[in-house]
């Protein structure tokens, strides 16, 4: 079994770039889009966000290159973390960890 993730979409803020530990690491969401027909026979579009972390190269790339609204694909792995908020609640967080970027569109 692999832990496998492709998607296609549209990055939906500027990217932000850190230093962690003397590499880069770019974070950023992106956007999906899918549609349904409900019973009335009406076209539904679902938009669902993902986040996403990219680390070295590819965080470098997309600095250079990515900014709001880009078409990208990505490969990567689901990750989960868990932290606690300010208030004390465990809160867990689901993102991708990109091995493969492609830039699209424009």
């Amino acid at each position: 079994m692999k832990n496998r993730v492709q998607l296609i979409g549209h990055v939906g803020q500027e990217p932000e770039i850190k230093l962690v530990n003397g590499k880069k690491v770019a974070t950023l969401t992106i956007a999906t889009n899918d549609f349904y027909y409900n019973d009335k026979k009406e076209k539904i579009e679902q938009t669902e966000w993902h986040r996403v972390s990219a680390w070295g190269k590819i965080a470098e790339i997309i600095e250079k290159y990515v900014n709001k609204g880009k078409e990208v694909a990505v490969e990567g792995k689901l990750t989960h973390k868990s932290y606690e908020d300010k208030d004390g609640n465990k809160r867990y967080v689901t993102e991708i960890n990109v091995n493969e970027l492609m830039l699209l569109g424009k």
